[in-house]
């Protein structure tokens, strides 16, 4: 779906010498050099601009990458489904969100049910972007037939059945970033 946005995509997940890569792990010292060497593999074979984007727990890593590694091809930042739950050690709220200097998308399902993603505390993470004159919450509420695990992908949490427009939605906006 990015593809036909025209965006190229490197996903990465959990290093190989870990087991998990829990709340505390997003925000260490090493997860940060393990982003920064996946942006110098990025950097080197383009020299387009590069978004850090985010789901879930992902999107603890995105905050933490936008407030720690600052490089001039990372252009913004897009967090979906946004961990925001304050007792989470890496939870929005509880970052140096005002660190961060690029345009920011938050983009999140007014349905999500996942007990550390709540619609209601969402809008904190862009009070919380102090800095950044270009930030954006959208609040999605399309999407049909949520099943299983409120905190998968299969849930409003996941944008189930909105997918598609969930892509055009964020790609349009990182193509031309305004604030809200």
């Amino acid at each position: 779906m990015w593809a036909t946005q025209g965006f190229n995509l490197a996903i990465f997940g959990r290093p190989n010498d870990s087991e998990e890569l829990g709340y505390d792990d997003r925000i260490s010292d090493t997860h940060m050099q393990d982003v920064r060497s996946a942006v110098e593999w990025v950097k080197k074979r383009t020299n387009t601009p590069i978004w850090i984007m985010g789901t879930s727990r992902g999107t603890v890593s995105t905050a933490a990458t936008l407030i720690n590694i600052q490089d001039q091809q990372i252009a913004g930042g897009v967090v979906t489904s946004s961990v925001v739950e304050y007792k989470y050690k890496g939870a929005l709220p509880r970052q140096e969100l005002k660190k961060i200097f690029v345009p920011m998308l938050v983009y999140h399902h007014e349905r999500d049910s996942c007990h550390a993603c709540r619609p209601y505390e969402v809008p904190g993470i862009i009070s919380g972007l102090k800095n950044r004159a270009t930030k954006k919450l959208m609040m999605a509420s399309g999407g049909a037939n949520p099943t299983g695990n409120p905190c998968e992908g299969n849930h409003w949490h996941g944008f189930i059945g909105m997918e598609q427009q969930a892509v055009i939605d964020i790609s349009t906006w990182i193509k031309k970033p305004t604030a809200d």
